[in-house]
C-alpha cells in the first residue's frame, strides 16, 4: 500500500467530535504521539473544509516539520507570513501542523485570533506545551482533541480487503496501530520503522524539549513504564528495577521523566477510584502504553502478557471513542476500568480468557461490590457468551468493532 492508503482511513471518531467547531472562533487543538495520524487528519478536515465550498485562497497550510517552512519558525516571520494572507475581510482557515517548533507561538495565535475573522486549527506532539502555554494566553478559548494511532476498527478498515479479524487481531496485538507501520508488509520492517518512532519521541519530544541531562536514565524509566503496561506505578518500585552500580536513578527523577512521557503522548497515567467513598485516590495509578507496537519492542515479561495486552486494548479503545477513565477500587478488589463520558458510566473488566471458574469469578465477582445501574462488562477473548448476573460478556472483537 502507499501513502494515499495511509490517507483513505477516514478518522471519523476525531471529525465528529471536532465537526461542530470547524466554523468557531475557539482555537482547535489537535495533540497525540508523533506519527500517529494528525497531519492526515488535518488533512481531512481540509478537504471537508472544501466540500463546504471555501476557496482555495482562504485556506492556509503550514507544516512545521517540512523544510520549506523553516523560515517561519521565527514568530516574528511566521506573523508576517500569515497576515501578509489574511487580505479579504472575509473568514479564514489556518491550519498550524507541528506548531511547537515555533517559539512564542502562542502569543501569534492569539493574534490572528484576536484581530481576524479566523477558524485556526492547530497540531502539536506534546501535551503540555499546547495545553499550558496556549491556555494561559487564550483562556478558555481553546478546545483540545487527542489522537492515537489506529484503533482496531480503523486498522480493519486499513486491510478494507481482508475478514479474517482473529488473524487481524493477532497483528493488531503485536505490530499496534501507528499508520506507517500498518502498511509495511514485511516484520523487519514495521520493527525497523517502531523503533525509529520511537526513538524520535524519545529525542525531540523528550530530551531535548526537557533538558533531560541523562538519556540513558530517561530510556531506562521509559522502557520499564512501556514495557510494563498495565502495571501499577511507583517510583521507588521503578528506581529499584532500573538503578545499577553505575547508576542510581532516584524516585523524584522517575517520576519527572514519568510526566514527560506523559506529556509526549506515550504512555497514561490514570488514577484510582473509590467507587464506594465517591473520590480519586492520590496513588496506584496505572500505566498505560498508547499503542501495542512499543509494548512489543520493550516487554520484559512472560506472565500474564496477554491479559495486560487485552486490557492495553480496552483502555486505549475507551480513550478513542471520547471517555475519561479511571481504575475503580473496591472492597472485593480492583474494576480495571470505570469509563465516563457526559451523563453516561461504563464499567469495564477485561482479561485474555476466562480460563476456569476462578477466573470467572475474579472477573465478575467484583462487580457485586457495585450497587449501582450502570451497565458492566466483562470483555475476553473467549467467543462463547458467559453473560451473567446482569453483566454483559463481549469477545473482544465484538467489543473492538462496536457489534
Amino acid at each position: 500500500m502507499n501513502q494515499e492508503a495511509v490517507k483513505m482511513v477516514k478518522r471519523e471518531l476525531y471529525l465528529k467530535e471536532i465537526r461542530p467547531f470547524y466554523e468557531s472562533e475557539m482555537v482547535k487543538v489537535i495533540t497525540g504521539i508523533r506519527r500517529c495520524g494528525k497531519s492526515t487528519l488535518l488533512r481531512q478536515i481540509i478537504d471537508e473544509v472544501r466540500d463546504a465550498q471555501v476557496p482555495e485562497e482562504r485556506i492556509l497550510y503550514l507544516n512545521f516539520e517540512d523544510y520549506k517552512f523553516k523560515a517561519y519558525c521565527e514568530p516574528g516571520a511566521f506573523y508576517e507570513y500569515v497576515e501578509s494572507k489574511l487580505t479579504r475581510q472575509e473568514k479564514y482557515y489556518l491550519f498550524f501542523d507541528e506548531i511547537q517548533n515555533v517559539d512564542e507561538f502562542e502569543l501569534v495565535v492569539n493574534s490572528f485570533r484576536a484581530t481576524h475573522d479566523v477558524s485556526i486549527f492547530i497540531t502539536g506532539s506534546n501535551s503540555r506545551l499546547l495545553s499550558g502555554e496556549l491556555a494561559t494566553h487564550l483562556s478558555g478559548r481553546t478546545v483540545s482533541f487527542r489522537i492515537l494511532p489506529f484503533n482496531f476498527k480503523e486498522f480493519c478498515q486499513f486491510h478494507e480487503d481482508r475478514s479474517d479479524y482473529d488473524q487481524l487481531l493477532a497483528e493488531y496485538m503485536k505490530w499496534g496501530g501507528f499508520p506507517l507501520v500498518c502498511k509495511e508488509k514485511e516484520e523487519r520492517s514495521k520493527e525497523i520503522l517502531l523503533s525509529n518512532i520511537y526513538d524520535s519521541v524519545v529525542l525531540k519530544d523528550i530530551v531535548m524539549r526537557n533538558k533531560v541531562t541523562s538519556p540513558q536514565a530517561l530510556e531506562r524509566v521509559l522502557d520499564y513504564l512501556v514495557g510494563n503496561s498495565s502495571v501499577t506505578v511507583s517510583g521507588n518500585k521503578i528506581s529499584e528495577a532500573i538503578s545499577d552500580k553505575h547508576q542510581k536513578v532516584s524516585a523524584p527523577t522517575v517520576y519527572d521523566y514519568i510526566k514527560y512521557v506523559e506529556e509526549a503522548c506515550i504512555c497514561d497515567k490514570i488514577p484510582r477510584y473509590d467507587i464506594r467513598g465517591k473520590k480519586q485516590l492520590a496513588f496506584e495509578e496505572k500505566v498505560y502504553v498508547c499503542d501495542l507496537g512499543f509494548f512489543y519492542l520493550k516487554k520484559n515479561r512472560v506472565k500474564d502478557e496477554y491479559n495486560y495486552i487485552v486490557e492495553t486494548i480496552c483502555y486505549n479503545e475507551l480513550i478513542t471513542r471520547g471517555y475519561k477513565v479511571y481504575v475503580g477500587k473496591t472492597y472485593r478488589g480492583e474494576v480495571d476500568f470505570i469509563a465516563q463520558r457526559g451523563q453516561e458510566k461504563i464499567y469495564v473488566q477485561a482479561a485474555y480468557y476466562l480460563a476456569d471458574e476462578a477466573v470467572v469469578e475474579r472477573e465478575f465477582g467484583v462487580y457485586r461490590a457495585i450497587e449501582d445501574n450502570y451497565p458492566k462488562y466483562v470483555v475476553s477473548m473467549d467467543k462463547v457468551t458467559l453473560g451473567r448476573d446482569g453483566i454483559i460478556h463481549k469477545y473482544l472483537i465484538d467489543f473492538l468493532l462496536e457489534r
